[in-house]
């Protein structure tokens, strides 16, 4: 009997020790929320933000000429309370999925009616409200964290993960 107890304790022991280290881990990529106002309309992006973690993104971990869930996880929403003007082509007020498919020069950016989506899996082009093209720029310095920025003086929204910015302009 005692060395069934003493097995017991030990188990007993090892579920909790394994539960307080699951808990104490933070997510790879934590969820991340960017909000601002540009011209009146309230805009909201929410999105999972992985590491760059040493890894070549552009071109590699994020494949040319593929859509991306510009983010991790669940697609990247962006949502806006009035109707924007998305470089140049109009945006009703609503939620939409948001996607890039980049590639060396340039990356088109797809605002999709169906916002709750699992990463690009079902993605479907039928459902796409809007895609603009813009170029993206290069990060003088590396950044690591995915981060979506949305700036009301310069009229802008901006995706920046390692050595990229990718700026639309909102209007």
């Amino acid at each position: 009997m005692k060395i069934q107890k003493k097995i017991q304790l030990l188990f007993i022991a090892f579920l909790t020790i394994t539960m307080v280290n699951a808990q104490d881990k933070k997510p790879a990529s934590p969820p991340a929320t960017a909000t601002g106002v540009i011209n009146g309309a309230t805009i909201t992006i929410n999105y999972n933000s992985p590491l760059v973690k040493g890894r070549k993104i552009w071109g590699e971990l994020v494949p040319f000429n593929k859509v991306w869930r510009a983010g991790a996880n669940d697609a990247t929403t962006f949502e806006t309370d009035k109707e924007l003007s998305i470089e140049g082509k109009k945006l009703p007020a609503g939620k939409y999925s948001f996607f890039v498919i980049p590639n060396e020069k340039e990356s088109v950016l797809i605002f999709n009616k169906v916002a709750k989506q699992w990463g690009a899996y079902k993605y479907d082009e039928k459902e796409d409200q809007i895609r603009v093209t813009v170029k993206q720029k290069a990060n003088p310095t590396n950044v690591e964290s995915l981060v979506y920025a949305v700036s009301e003086p310069d009229n802008e929204v901006t995706l920046s993960w390692e050595k990229w910015i990718i700026p639309f302009s909102v209007n």
